[in-house]
């Protein structure tokens, strides 16, 4: 009887600690992905390619002039101020995923302006 009691506990608490451990990895890989927004992201060449505004997923949103770009987590690299991308990027490919990121994020709010037209001589 003892023994039961005693393996109950150990299963409780390590199930406790397990538990705590899955959400100070999640804490920890959020603190990561948010330290990747508001960089410049250059290319291999130093070329400034623009800047970094979200992470969806294992893709990193780059905001490159009227454009956004999808760039996989796995060509990214840190460099103190920057983001540097590694290796070739399909551009193309880069821009259709920036663009369906946006087109999922992005929502129009009708403004008063929107539905009844100019409000307070504005």
């Amino acid at each position: 009887m003892l023994a039961i009691i005693t393996l109950e506990i150990v299963v409780g608490i390590s199930f406790f600690y397990s538990k705590k451990q899955k959400k100070e990895d999640e804490v920890r890989k959020e603190f990561r992905r948010n330290g990747l927004l508001c960089r410049f992201v250059l290319d291999g060449s130093g070329n400034k390619i623009g800047e970094s505004v979200a992470v969806n997923d294992d893709v990193v949103i780059i905001k490159s002039g009227s454009k956004y770009l999808g760039v996989p987590l796995k060509h990214i690299e840190e460099d103190e101020k920057t983001l540097l991308v590694k290796g070739l990027v399909d551009f193309s490919k880069a821009e259709e995923m920036g663009e369906k990121w946006r087109n999922e994020s992005f929502q129009k709010i009708d403004t008063p302006e929107d539905i009844e037209g100019k409000v307070d001589g504005f």
